[in-house]
């Protein structure tokens, strides 16, 4: 055995795992003290522009004339662009072509971008955009869903899923009832708007910051703009002052329109979006018009269902295609739907082209379901908890645990969850003292429900899921990791230094964590479909593995020892009975000529769908939730308070805890935003009304839960081999905000003796549950 180096010498603590801890953001601090930099937080160099952008005043028609001479005379002005200026590529379409960068003949939403502006500050900037005289010849402009579907206007084909025929199975059972929901949108409402830093390079290319979801795609558009090779242009992520899915595809425009003014002028430019025009240039979460058809017996058990579902895309293709067909996956929810038939219409609009948001469709799928369990139980006259019961996924039937595109559901746990959270809720009793309560109160009355979320989790995209990462070691022993997610304030840079930590068994602060850039970690996926940990975290944990296997193999032939007496404990490598701090080992190892840095690779298996079909395994596994919400509803306003909310939610094996809580709390108050006050509000014109926090409404403070209950359903591992057997958080909470909803209509449905089910549209405004109420007072000719 060869003689070891001094070192220092001693018993280890027993181990602490850093995976399953509830450690704090890796930029908490740095949050709290205004230490953390944003795009608009670098210093400026002494030359660098900014720049602004021209739009259309009009939602649809033809450009007759576009003079901007008094823009290129206007103080400061150093440069101007049109799409004439375009080197490359127009159409950025992240997927599908339609999406131009800057519109040139005609125009097919109010806010589009025509022109960009570098000049000399922020402001004059924008200034100068406004000088543009543009003359249009008005071509009538489609709005509306159902004006869409009168003119076949489709921005990409229909799609339909079906099992068995929905049809007959309806027409011969027992009862039949029928509806239609109208959900309205949401804007993303990031706290750091888009935004875009570009500085020039050599050979024609150019570094660009941007605020961005997908740096690789940016890299790639640009690219493309610009007519020069991908590895030309360098994108870099730190971090982002929120996304939501609104900074996936449609950070590509204003990143884009940044390199093209730096290479025009050969100036660093900057181009930040002020909040008015963000919310009118960029597309929001989807709009639908659902309607359901269902078949069911006496007892609520659904027999048949036909659901059609018609989403307002806007002008282009952009992500549509892909969020429909995921609501089409998710629109049953929790349920067994036997003979079913799932329409999914692609809708093009004059409006800005609508685009991902968290859970991506699935919410727009999930509350239709939700609506129609509801109109059974009151059809039946029975709690909407019995009928949801009856109709769930049941994995110890020989068929029932098979959804509409014939995925089995393996790990069906929602009926226990459901049992523990309804009794850990108090759920029978509190319906007990609601119903009284109701009886006694005319003009209050509360609501209860109780509604579950079964999310699958993976991008509908095969190619989509795939991750890369690289790891460092330094000769200190401190450890830079980098990979391809983009931290947006979820904390997925945390949980994935927790990963490598745990690798090496050192402690989380030793791994220190880089901004996401294409140079790299080239060709990743964009962080969205809540898959940022389950692909990120196994590329690192890869590389992690790599490095380790070749320390041991280097310890097992330098201290002739079997490589059973190998271990990594608590910052030390123990080898037999002697312990080697980690840092010394990797001096050691560097001194004998070992590699100390790895790339590692992950690809998510078992996934893949027959579009013709309409069959496969589009999803690894599901996520799964529920929640009950208790409101109370003033009749005389229709304006209403959550009174309560208990939540039991399924992340498997948490990676952290506290983390995964916080999404938990932060993606429910999302979802309660988006179902109750978040109004987009556009004129006849196609203009949106609703631009700042002045006229739409996120929830505040004051909106929250006054009692909130967040729990992680406990020992429930995921059986699929995702990293350390947790699962993902990021987008499932969001759609446990039906359940005020539901709660909301439940109160209403008091009015008449919960024999009537309310037609109550979201978001469910004061105003909306006001008429809601009116109509269910004429409808049982009960009066207040």
């Amino acid at each position: 055995m060869r003689k070891l180096p001094a070192i220092k010498v001693k018993q280890p603590a027993a181990v602490d795992c850093v995976v399953g801890k509830p450690e704090n953001h890796e930029s908490v601090f740095k949050h709290v003290k205004g230490q953390a930099i944003y795009i608009d937080d670098q210093l400026e160099m002494s030359n660098q522009l900014h720049a602004a952008v021209g739009i259309s005043q009009i939602a649809h028609g033809r450009i007759k004339k576009l003079d901007l001479t008094a823009v290129y005379k206007a103080e400061g002005v150093i440069a101007v662009v049109t799409a004439k200026d375009v080197p490359g590529q127009l159409d950025i379409g992240p997927v599908f072509h339609g999406d131009k960068l800057l519109a040139k003949d005609i125009v097919e939403y109010y806010g589009q971008p025509l022109f960009a502006v570098a000049a000399c500050s922020h402001q004059q900037a924008w200034q100068a955009v406004k000088l543009a005289q543009i003359e249009y010849e008005p071509i009538p402009p489609i709005l509306e869903v159902w004006h869409a579907l009168e003119q076949k206007s489709f921005i990409r084909p229909s799609h339909v899923m079906q099992r068995g025929n929905a049809t007959l199975a309806i027409n011969d059972a027992p009862h039949q009832i029928t509806g239609q929901i109208n959900i309205g949108g949401q804007e993303h409402f990031y706290l750091e708007g888009q935004i875009a830093y570009a500085i020039p390079s050599e050979d024609e290319g150019v570094l660009v910051y941007s605020s961005s979801q997908h740096p690789s795609e940016i890299q790639k558009v640009v690219a493309e703009v610009l007519n020069i090779p991908f590895s030309l242009v360098t994108v870099e992520v730190r971090r982002l002052g929120g996304g939501f899915g609104g900074k996936e595809s449609q950070a590509a425009p204003w990143a884009c329109l940044a390199a093209l003014l730096a290479r025009v002028t050969r100036q660093p430019v900057k181009l930040r979006l002020n909040r008015h025009d963000d919310m009118e240039m960029t597309g929001k979460r989807h709009r639908f018009v659902n309607s359901y058809r269902i078949g069911f017996d006496d007892s609520g058990r659904i027999l048949g269902a036909e659901f059609t579902l018609n989403a307002n895309c806007g002008y282009s293709p952009d992500l549509s295609d892909a969020v429909v067909d995921r609501a089409m996956f998710h629109v049953d929810n929790a349920y067994y739907l036997d003979q079913v038939k799932i329409v999914g219409n692609r809708c093009k609009t004059n409006l800005a082209s609508n685009t991902a948001f968290r859970g991506f469709g699935s919410p727009q799928g999930m509350i239709t379901m939700e609506a129609a369990i509801d109109d059974i139980a009151r059809y039946l006259g029975k709690d909407p908890l019995v009928i949801r019961k009856i109709n769930f996924y049941d994995s110890k039937s020989t068929h029932r645990n098979i959804t509409p595109y014939y995925q089995v559901v393996e790990q069906n746990i929602l009926p226990t969850l459901i049992n523990q959270l309804e009794q850990s809720s108090d759920y029978q009793w509190r319906r007990i003292q609601l119903r009284k309560f109701n009886v006694e109160n005319k003009i209050l009355k509360k609501g209860l429900s109780l509604t579950p979320v079964k999310f699958g989790i993976s991008f509908n995209v095969k190619h989509l899921n795939q991750a890369g990462a690289l790891i460092h070691i330094y000769t200190d022993g401190s450890i830079h990791l980098n990979h391809g997610g983009t931290e947006m304030g979820q904390g997925l840079l945390t949980k994935v230094a927790q990963i490598v930590a745990e690798e090496f068994k050192v402690d989380s602060s030793n791994v220190y964590i880089s901004a996401t850039r294409t140079d790299k970690v080239p060709n990743t996926s964009a962080t969205a479909a809540s898959s940022g940990t389950d692909l990120n975290g196994k590329a690192a944990q890869n590389a992690a593995k790599i490095i380790k296997k070749r320390l041991i193999e280097f310890a097992y032939q330098y201290f002739s020892v079997n490589k059973n007496e190998i271990e990594f404990v608590d910052n030390y490598l123990k080898v037999g009975s002697r312990l080697i701090l980690f840092a010394e080992l990797i001096q050691l190892a560097y001194v004998n000529r070992v590699s100390l840095s790895a790339t590692g690779y992950y690809r998510t298996p078992k996934i893949y769908y027959d579009r013709e079909k309409s069959a496969g395994r589009p999803f690894f596994y599901f996520a799964n939730g529920a929640a009950v919400s208790e409101v109370i509803v003033d009749c005389l306003t229709g304006e209403y308070k959550v009174l309560r909310v208990d939540i039991l939610h399924d992340v498997g094996r948490s990676i952290n805890p506290a983390i995964d809580i916080g999404q938990i709390e932060g993606g429910f108050v999302q979802g309660m935003g988006w179902l109750t006050s978040e109004e987009l509000v556009w004129n006849d014109q196609g203009q949106l009304l609703t631009t700042g926090p002045a006229t739409y409404k996120i929830p505040t403070v004051g909106d929250m839960p006054i009692d909130f209950r967040v729990q992680l359903f406990a020992d429930v591992p995921n059986p699929e081999n995702t990293i350390y057997h947790s699962k993902a958080v990021g987008e499932p909470p969001l759609m446990l905000a039906i359940s005020v909803w539901t709660a909301i209509r439940d109160a209403i449905s008091s009015l008449a003796n919960y024999s009537i089910s309310p037609r109550l549209d979201t978001p469910a405004t004061p105003e909306r549950v006001l008429q809601a109420i009116e109509q269910q007072c004429t409808a049982s000719e009960v009066g207040l």
